[in-house]
């Protein structure tokens, strides 16, 4: 019988679904939802498991965004072929496809070589605590005074490597992958809702691969592959809400308004360590 039980799938799923893309890290309420759900946070087989069911939220992207996907994988497909079509700028689309792939290559090799180091000490409560608390002055510097000047078609290289160096800071728990790559789009001159948008492209090729990669820890002894398809099914459904409301969202607040959160969240896990509910590692 696995460890990972039926309800431990929904309740991680749940927790996936709703944090994935808000700024407040998915990596670090998983990993305190496995901590007090009296799981072993840094058993490969739970790390495995919390990874492959992002699948959900990847999938969820795919359909909100399935027309601007398919758009820009023909513009792609369309610029690497025929000979007429290999230049840089014509087409937005196939620009921006290039941006989208250039963005996401920064997190691929930091994530391969810094693998031993995520999963290991800095897979800690005490980490995701501090982490929660620190990235929450990011957001409001970045926030501070945003320009807000480029729609998604307008960024440069330059701007979008930056936003993806910056998503490689999110392999640590506690920072948010979409906070970290929203912050960095508003700090570059990106409207918020560009940022957003962007973040979500970028998701999808990080998400995979984490996902893909860890397929091969999974541990049928610890997690069966029907609280694997629960938890994935169940972020799915979750997540996909959360993208519609997000956007609506930023289109009008600052994602600072989510800082009281992430404050309180960090100061309440200290708390708990502190007390012995929760244990570190």
């Amino acid at each position: 019988m696995s460890s990972v039980g039926y309800l431990d799938a929904v309740v991680l799923g749940v927790v996936e679904g709703l944090t994935e893309f808000l700024p407040v890290s998915s990596t670090g309420h998983l990993t305190v939802a496995e901590g007090l759900l009296g799981l072993k946070i840094d058993d490969p087989a739970v790390t495995s498991f919390t990874a492959i069911i992002q699948f959900g939220a990847i999938v969820a992207t795919f359909l909100y965004f399935r027309q601007d996907f398919v758009r820009l994988a023909l513009a792609w497909l369309r610029g690497i072929g025929p000979a007429r079509g290999r230049h840089w700028s014509p087409d937005p689309d196939y620009r921006f496809a290039w941006l989208v792939i250039l963005g996401s290559t920064p997190i691929v090799l930091v994530a391969l070589a810094a693998k031993d180091l995520v999963d290991g000490p800095l897979r800690n409560l005490w980490v995701v605590a501090g982490s929660l608390i620190a990235w929450s002055a990011v957001i409001w510097w970045a926030e501070r005074n945003p320009r807000q000047k480029y729609e998604e078609t307008e960024l440069g290289v330059k701007q979008v490597l930056i936003i993806g160096l910056m998503q490689c800071v999110a392999l640590v728990p506690g920072v948010s992958r979409s906070g970290a790559t929203i912050s960095a789009g508003l700090m570059v001159g990106a409207t918020r809702v560009a940022a957003t948008r962007l973040s979500f492209f970028l998701a999808v090729p990080a998400l995979t691969g984490a996902g893909v990669y860890s397929l091969k820890d999974v541990d049928t002894s610890v997690v069966g592959w029907g609280q694997l398809a629960v938890g994935t099914f169940v972020s799915f459904v979750v997540a996909y809400g959360v993208i519609a409301w997000l956007l609506k969202l930023v289109a009008g607040h600052s994602i600072a308004v989510f800082n009281p959160y992430r404050i309180v969240a960090g100061l309440a896990v200290m708390g708990l360590l502190a007390t012995g509910v929760l244990s570190s590692t």
